[in-house]
Formats: C-alpha cells, structure tokens, sequence
C-alpha cells in the first residue's frame, strides 16, 4: 500500500487536470462540429457532399499533423505546440462564418481547424503525460486525460445545439474562438523545457529515426495501427452523421445534441474504467473486446425501433467504447517502444486513426446521397468492428507490465 501511494504521490495532478481541460476544448469542439453541417449547408447551399468532404479531410488533416506535432512536442516541449495550435483553432472557428466556397471550407476546416487541434490533442498531451508519470501509473493518467476530451464534448454539444438554435450558428462559432485561446494559459503547466526523460528511457530507441524504423518494422504495431483506422472510421462517421442519422428517423434535432452530450458523458466513464483495466489485463485483449462491443451495438441499433429511447440507449452503449480504446492503445506504445518518443509514434497510430475518420466522415455523406439512407454505412461498421476485433489479437504485448500489475 504504501508503495501504491508513493506511486501515487509522483504522478503530477496539476499538469494532468490542464492536459485534461486543454483536450476538453480541443477534442471537444472537433467532436461537435457535426452540429454546423446543416446551418452550413443551409447558409452556403455547398450541399452535404461537399460539407462533408470538408469534414472529412479535417479528420484525415488531423491525423497527418499528429506526428508532426508530436515530434515537435519531444523536440521542443508542448508548451509552445499548445500554445501555437490555440491560436490557428481560435483563427479558424473566426474566419468559418465567412467561408461561403468548397475550396475555402477544406482549407479552413480541413487545414487551418485541424491543425489547430492537433496542437492540444492527445499525442502531444499523451506524450507529455507519459514522459512524466510513472510506469505503473501511465495508463491510469491517459485514462483520466483522455476523459478530459469527452468532458468537453458532454458540455460543448448541449451548448452548442442551444447556441445556434438561439445566438445562432455565426455567434456559436465566435465562442469557440475565444475558447480555443484559453488553452493557452493552461499550457504553462508543462514547462518551457522538453520532455523530462531522456534517451533511451523504458528501453526505448536513442534517437527518433531509430525509433521509427523500429516501430515500421512491428507487426504488433500495424496491426494495432489497423484496429485504431476502424476506430477513427467509426468515431468520425458517428460525430459527423448522427444529427443526420436522427433527422432521417424522424426524430427531433434537438436529440442529436443530446446523443452526443450522452456519448461524451459514458465515454469518461469509459476512458477511466479502461484506463484502469489497462493496468491489470492485457490491453490486446481489451481492445479486442471493445471492437467487438461496439460491432453488437450497431447490431442492436439497426434491429431496434428507432425511438427516442433507442437513440439514448445506443449513445450509452456506444460512448461507453468511444474513445476508451485510447489508453490501451498508447499504453501498448510505451509498453513496445518506451516512452522517450511516445508523442511521435502514438501520433503515427493517430494518423491512422484519422484516415479511417476521413473515410468515415466522407462516405457517410457519400452513402446517403446515393441511396437516401445510412444502412451501408452500419453495415460497413459492423464488419469493421469485427476485423479489429481480430486483427489485434496477434499483437505481440510485453509481459512485464501484467505481471508487475499483479
């Protein structure tokens, strides 16, 4: 006991609320942006496919700029990506109101909003957290900062829908701007410096070259890679489409702010619970079985009537998986590669996540154009879930961890 609390003691509370908050605002606003796809739509008559495009190619951006800022964060310490992404988020969500072009909308929700998010997202959070706290502890804390993001989607998606029903959609935007700016004191908890561990800390490569060819020479590390594409598909196709999806069932729209504040809401009950299973259980077979769950819950959805109660229930079910396939995902990282340059590599899983987001954004838009319906779509999620379910299980994960657990 005694050890666990001095375990305990190191772990830095401070710098891990500010991450949390920092990713509320980031990661918050991104998973809310689906409630601007029809007010944009009505406003510019772009049509959904081209909206959607937009928002598909911010998820793919998003995870293009995540070993980028990953890299800089190990290079240059955090602070100064937090600081530099709050500043392009807070210019995008202002310059969006006057956006009125196709090419315009990929540039400034493609380019310049991801790209702000992606300098307080969870590789460059992830990577500063787990370079600071202790190993038996690390899981635990990306659970908890991975919470930090579904805390700032349960408020900002109820706020949100009633802002652009009230203040409407340009007003709502301007808020997200100055939000993103309170970022920017919040990243003065990491310090000016980098990282605090040194080369080669937890066995990890001397350097970010050799660490990277160590991890493309991992099939452990693809076919994590490979799961976390299937989850990016189905979170991306989720927070874009579901007030569409809810439309399309006749329900009220005010259900899709709802659906996605009760995602957000289990997803920090999900994230903490998988943060600490991640400590004791194999974060293989974790992932394994959350691929799988998420698989039964469409499965459910699909044969369900589509109620109000439905909607919910689904959300629950859903958000519960929703993003606790993060912990384990960067805990496996660390656990095959060490820590030294964890924001690089698990912004290269980031990456992959968000090309299967681009194609989860896009072809819902796709999809329902072609044929009036998301059914496709479901059925797409439904195979997915299974291959991911599959593919991590070959993953060759360290045991000293399990048995350090135990």
């Amino acid at each position: 006991m005694s050890e666990h609390r001095r375990t305990a003691a190191a772990v830095p509370w401070g710098m891990v609320l500010a991450a949390c908050l920092i990713l509320a605002i980031t990661f918050g606003s991104t998973m809310t942006r689906g409630l601007f796809l029809s007010p944009l739509n009505s406003s510019t008559g772009l049509g959904i496919v081209t909206l959607s495009f937009a928002m598909a190619v911010a998820q793919l951006m998003w995870g293009a700029w995540q070993p980028v800022v990953g890299a800089l964060a190990d290079r240059y310490g955090p602070t100064i990506v937090i600081v530099g992404g709050a500043l392009l988020l807070a210019l995008g969500h202002a310059l969006l109101p006057g956006t009125t072009s196709g090419p315009g909308m990929v540039f400034v929700i493609g380019i310049l909003l991801s790209a702000g998010s992606a300098g307080g997202s969870m590789s460059v959070l992830m990577g500063a957290i787990g370079q600071r706290v202790p190993e038996s502890s690390r899981a635990m804390a990306a659970g908890v900062v991975n919470a930090g993001g579904s805390v700032g989607q349960l408020v900002l998606a109820p706020v949100l829908a009633a802002g652009i029903a009230g203040i409407g959609w340009v007003n709502s935007l301007y808020g997200l701007a100055l939000l993103a700016l309170a970022t920017v004191p919040l990243a003065l908890a990491f310090g000016r410096g980098a990282q605090a561990a040194g080369p080669g800390t937890d066995g990890g490569a001397s350097s970010l070259q050799s660490a990277l060819r160590e991890a493309a020479g991992s099939t452990s590390y693809w076919y994590l890679m490979g799961g976390f594409f299937v989850c990016g598909f189905h979170v991306a196709f989720l927070v874009t489409h579901m007030p569409g999806v809810i439309a399309q069932c006749g329900l009220p729209a005010a259900l899709a702010g709802s659906s996605l504040a009760i995602i957000g809401l289990f997803n920090i009950v999900g994230s903490i619970l998988a943060g600490i299973a991640a400590q004791r259980f194999p974060m293989k077979l974790m992932l394994s079985a959350l691929y799988a769950s998420r698989g039964l819950g469409v499965v459910f959805f699909l044969l369900a009537p589509k109620t109000e109660i439905t909607i919910l229930v689904f959300s629950i079910w859903m958000g519960v998986t929703f993003l606790a396939t993060v912990p384990p995902t960067a805990g496996l990282v660390g656990k095959l590669f060490g820590v030294r340059y964890l924001a690089t590599l698990f912004g290269v899983t980031l990456f992959a996540h968000q090309l299967g987001g681009f194609f989860g954004a896009w072809l819902g838009g796709v999809a329902f154009a072609a044929t009036g319906s998301y059914d496709w779509m479901w059925y797409a999620d439904i195979a997915l879930a299974v291959f991911a379910a599959l593919v991590n299980l070959p993953i060759r994960e360290p045991r000293a961890l399990l048995a350090a657990a135990r």
